[in-house]
């Protein structure tokens, strides 16, 4: 180092006189000790100023914010959707206590997120050809600009044909390349496609699609990691179960109630076809279900333990006539025969310490 320079914390070298608090030495030792402890104590002060910045950029976030959001659907009783109810013919719980609904839409807006998962299993093969234009009339009438959908099959392995997107173009065709193989991982497709869900961008609506005959013979996963992939995902399970065989002797009843168990545990449904002819019917029914649903959001009271299953319980309940003449007269919706689907539970998200 130059003599009559010194070393400043703030980088670099200085003159004695540039530094603040200087005063000429004119030969006092005690002047020299002076500009060694000032300069001791600005490193020193500049070393905890660095450790506190350190240690607050290390600590975790916490997040205040968990709102759980729940998807309804109220049918009459003859499975059509009911809208414009008002949010006091609700009544939400979880865990057996009543929560305070904080956000309410009727027929709510939030875009999709679908994956359309189709079974090209050998036992699909005659159907494929109706299934698959079925197919392509279903997403030209679901999407709308802030949509997405991706296309999948299934049959030994689980093959992803289109990632999520909105180009109707796009999809068709890989919705056409869909090709027939042999063994039937179905609960592999349920199990990867709640994965490719799960990792969307929140805010949005999840909804899992699946067209199959509900056989199961080459899955790596079970019913129970499937099922709580979709839960995880909290994504709507909706199966179109194809059935040419209408004696129960003949059909995979197993897979049908495995599919059926997760659609009500998820808020969404299962609508079996004798016929391929129901196809577009089936899947019209899903597209109306979708664009008529409820949203309700809450903070949970008291707040869940991380990881934790919580149970939602969703009621209809009697309200003023006039909240309701404008779809049950003078009924109440709680008396009208109607039924809601919702999602039953979800796993409490990690809360960072």
């Amino acid at each position: 180092m130059p003599r009559g320079f010194g070393f400043c914390p703030r980088g670099g070298y200085h003159k004695p006189e540039e530094l603040p608090g200087f005063a000429p030495a004119h030969g006092s030792g005690k002047t020299r000790m002076h500009k060694r402890f000032l300069c001791a104590g600005l490193l020193v002060a500049v070393a905890l100023a660095v450790a506190v910045v350190v240690h607050a950029a290390q600590r975790p976030i916490r997040a205040e914010v968990n709102l759980v959001t729940v998807l309804a659907s109220v049918l009459d009783p003859s499975g059509r959707p009911v809208p414009d109810l008002p949010v006091t013919a609700f009544e939400l719980l979880e865990e057996g206590r009543p929560q305070q609904i904080e956000i309410f839409e009727r027929e709510t807006n939030l875009p999709l997120d679908v994956v359309l998962m189709i079974d090209a299993s050998l036992s699909m093969a005659k159907e494929m050809v109706f299934g698959r234009e079925a197919a392509v009339r279903f997403l030209r009438q679901l999407l709308r600009p802030d949509d997405r959908l991706a296309v999948f099959q299934f049959s030994d392995d689980v093959d992803q044909l289109a990632d999520f997107s909105a180009d109707p173009v796009v999809l068709e065709r890989a919705v056409h390349r869909v090709s027939t193989g042999a063994g039937t991982s179905l609960y592999d497709a349920l199990f990867l496609g709640a994965q490719s869900l799960e990792g969307r961008p929140a805010g949005r609506r999840r909804v899992l699609v699946l067209v199959t005959d509900a056989g199961e013979t080459t899955s790596r996963a079970d019913f129970e990691s499937a099922r709580r992939a979709v839960l995880r995902a909290e994504a709507l399970l909706y199966t179109i179960l194809i059935r040419p065989v209408k004696s129960e002797s003949g059909r995979n009843t197993a897979g049908e109630h495995a599919l059926l168990t997760i659609a009500e545990q998820t808020g969404g449904a299962l609508y079996p076809a004798d016929d391929v002819a129901e196809l577009d019917t089936l899947f019209a029914r899903v597209e109306q279900e979708l664009r008529t649903q409820y949203r309700l959001g809450y903070y949970p009271d008291p707040r869940p333990s991380p990881g934790s299953y919580r149970r939602i319980e969703l009621r209809l309940r009697a309200v003023a006539a006039a909240d309701t003449a404008v779809t049950t007269g003078s009924r109440s919706p709680a008396s009208s025969g109607y039924h809601v689907r919702y999602r039953r539970g979800y796993y409490a998200g990690q809360v960072p310490e």
